[in-house]
């Protein structure tokens, strides 16, 4: 029995440094060499090898890359910080609302809305139609345009976190909550809402990371230098016959500081509103 005992914490901490040194290689030694090659001078970054700068450029290339092309960084951290709120909580509010109908209340509809869901989640986006269907209703190349569209893509995984989290919630709450005269609008904003709080940072955080950082959606429906999002910027520093190596890291640099920031803040409650709906109570 002992020797069963101490075997397992062997095998455990094992494992555990095991789990340790791939994160460092998978997360952080790419970090660092993003981080190094920001800050190197434009021929040391040319190089692309993982080494000490020789000259520290850390200030100059930040400028560099705040002025480039008007400011051009500046106006994509706007487009993408409206980009992201509006789709998040259209995702939240809409993703909240349908899980809780097709968890509440059961219908010969829920086969097919269930099936609608999971389709979303599995089958690939279509960019051609979706251009033709904005086009036809006149939002292709606006904000709001791609906002629906974040929003479309995004929906079925919300629908599906807070379904699971619905069905943790004693039914006995909507009951009591409509024999004291609550309708439907105020059982769910009042009594369901604010229990799904887990669950919403949860989904907040994680479609906020989606679509901060995505790159394909605005790049086919918000074409244009003044509707850019950061991924976008990218651009400003690659062409077809050079590149600058050490603004573009600098540029990666900056527009992965807020996800990462967000991730580090809010880890714990993205794996517990992840985990919250596994076990119905």
């Amino acid at each position: 029995m002992t020797v069963l005992q101490s075997r397992r914490p062997r095998k455990n901490l094992l494992l555990s440094f095991v789990a340790i040194v791939l994160s460092v290689i998978v997360f952080l030694v790419p970090f660092a060499f993003v981080l190094l090659t920001a800050i190197k001078d434009q021929q040391q970054a040319s190089l692309l090898d993982f080494s000490w700068p020789h000259q520290f450029r850390l200030v100059q290339n930040f400028i560099d890359v705040v002025q480039a092309r008007d400011y051009m960084l500046i106006i994509a951290f706007i487009n993408s910080t409206i980009l992201t709120v509006a789709s998040v909580t259209l995702m939240v509010v809409f993703g909240a609302m349908v899980a809780f109908v097709l968890q509440r209340r059961k219908s010969r509809w829920n086969g097919l809305v269930n099936a609608l869901v999971l389709a979303g989640l599995i089958i690939p986006p279509a960019v051609v139609p979706t251009i033709w269907v904005l086009q036809k209703i006149g939002l292709f190349r606006t904000m709001p345009g791609l906002i629906l569209v974040e929003v479309a893509f995004g929906l079925a995984f919300v629908i599906l976190l807070f379904r699971a989290f619905i069905g943790t919630i004693p039914r006995e709450l909507d009951e009591a909550a409509i024999i004291d005269g609550a309708g439907p609008m105020r059982l769910f904003f009042r009594v369901i809402l604010p229990l799904l709080k887990p669950v919403i940072i949860t989904s907040v955080v994680v479609q906020s990371v989606f679509v901060f950082n995505d790159f394909t959606n605005p790049l086919y429906f918000l074409p244009g230098d003044q509707n850019a999002t950061v991924q976008l910027t990218l651009y400003n520093f690659s062409s077809q016959y050079s590149t600058q190596y050490n603004l573009l890291f600098m540029n990666i640099l900056l527009i992965t500081i807020p996800p990462l920031i967000m991730y580090l803040f809010f880890n714990r409650q993205i794996v517990a509103g992840m985990t919250a709906g596994a076990i119905k109570g």
